[in-house]
């Protein structure tokens, strides 16, 4: 019977003093939390299986209460998540529900989150995102991102930029989002890498790319925090590894 094996880690990185970042496996989440070891959950295909990373917004209060928030919130809705509307209907939710729990507490104010991930159907994988969290296809033709940033073209000579041009919450005043949400076939052997800023920005595509070649599930995702940590593991470093098997 096809299965869908999900491997995650999520872990704060050398420089920050706590991880702001949140994860969601179907019905599981991770919320500002550490994980000793990659873990790996096997599930069925058959019903919606939403895989999502948010990310706490840096420099902002509370990331870690907006992450959390917007992952709670979509693996209750997951079963229902069964096309590309709905998708985009549960990041706009996100969005409302963000700044609602922010409103009249000041220590809350601005608070805010990226999110990335995939639903797994039957037969059709959808992509969403808000902000600069990633999700990339990393099938036998070689790592490519599916997700869209939300950012800026980097200064000349820079790589990355710290820049975010769309977020759920993060202002003082309400801001409608439109997610970015595409639908693809879902086939035998798809890999997909679900992952915050704290992987991309410190370890090139190409390096990622040569690992997921070599390792798969745990292993991968090890080597992959590994990596970001060898890079100076500057931010929280969250991911999820998806591969689809018979």
């Amino acid at each position: 019977m096809p299965y869908i094996a999900v491997t995650a880690l999520s872990h704060a990185g050398l420089i920050r003093d706590h991880n702001e970042d949140s994860l969601v496996i179907g019905p599981w989440t991770l919320c500002g939390t550490v994980t000793e070891n990659p873990q790996t959950f096997l599930f069925p295909i058959g019903r919606p299986l939403v895989v999502a990373v948010a990310d706490g917004l840096g420099g902002h209060p509370a990331g870690e209460v907006a992450s959390a928030l917007v992952v709670r919130r979509l693996s209750a809705l997951g079963p229902s998540l069964d096309d590309a509307e709905t998708v985009r209907d549960a990041l706009e939710l996100c969005n409302h529900e963000v700044y609602f729990a922010a409103e009249g507490t000041p220590e809350l104010l601005t608070m805010g989150t990226t999110v990335a991930g995939t639903v797994l159907l039957p037969t059709t994988q959808l992509t969403f995102n808000v902000g600069d969290s990633k999700v990339y296809d990393a099938g036998a033709d070689g790592l490519r991102q599916v997700s869209v940033d939300d950012s800026p073209p980097p200064e000349p000579g820079q790589r990355t930029t710290s820049i975010v041009t769309q977020t759920l919450g993060g202002t003082p005043d309400f801001r409608a989002v439109t997610p970015h949400v595409t639908a693809s076939a879902l086939t035998e052997g798809d890999r997909y890498l679900v992952c915050s800023d704290g992987l991309t920005d410190p370890v090139p595509d190409g390096t990622i790319d040569d690992l997921l070649r070599v390792h798969d599930d745990g292993r991968a995702a090890f080597e992959l925090w590994k990596a970001a940590i060898e890079a100076g593991g500057p931010d929280n470093i969250t991911l999820a590894l998806v591969r689809i098997s018979s």
